[in-house]
């Protein structure tokens, strides 16, 4: 199982890493073949930033050459989203496009796995403000009754970039269970 995930891997590194920022498409079709979009949606990217720490701590394999790779091309990503990261800390839900909204359970997650990451020794200390500055504002995003704000909802498959744009802003239980993961991390 462990080398099935391994390939899984490395099949969405080939099919949505974009290979001049480092940045992740949302999708992939093949019948079309094409990143529908080609939208680097926020959360998207934020589930390899969180799932490679988290795989490469599971597997515990840091001579493997397929996690090299899953981890060479986390580095790629983690340093391609500090160079969009908005001035208060959040991502925009288009991680490359400053009109579209703040997304906050991308941003936890993106948090989370940046402070894994230097943790695990994968990234070095110099991306400590940064995510930091992430968890301060996912912080700052919940509510006196624990709520997380600024969550987009569920988001299927796009085919423009106004649909990402679009999505709504609502309460929901992986906007909880992200900002949970990155406050644990911070612990």
């Amino acid at each position: 199982l462990v080398e099935e995930a391994k390939y899984q891997f490395l099949l969405h590194i080939k099919y949505l890493q974009d290979k001049v920022t480092g940045l992740w498409y949302h999708g992939w079709t093949f019948d079309c073949r094409h990143n529908f979009a080609g939208v680097f949606w926020a959360r998207g990217n934020s589930w390899y930033t969180a799932g490679a720490v988290e795989f490469f701590d599971i597997v515990n394999e840091p001579g493997d050459a397929a996690m090299r790779m899953v981890v060479s091309a986390w580095q790629d990503q983690v340093l391609a989203l500090s160079k969009y990261q908005g001035i208060r800390g959040l991502f925009n839900t288009i991680v490359d496009m400053e009109e579209s909204y703040y997304e906050t359970s991308a941003t936890a997650n993106i948090a989370y796995g940046m402070l894994k990451g230097i943790r695990l020794g994968l990234l070095d200390e110099s991306y400590r403000e940064s995510a930091e500055r992430a968890a301060a504002a996912v912080i700052a995003k919940i509510g006196e009754d624990g709520m997380v704000g600024g969550v987009s909802y569920g988001t299927g498959m796009g085919k423009t970039v106004q649909f990402y744009k679009d999505i709504a802003i609502a309460p929901t239980a992986y906007g909880q269970g992200l900002a949970f993961m990155m406050l644990t991390e911070l612990i």
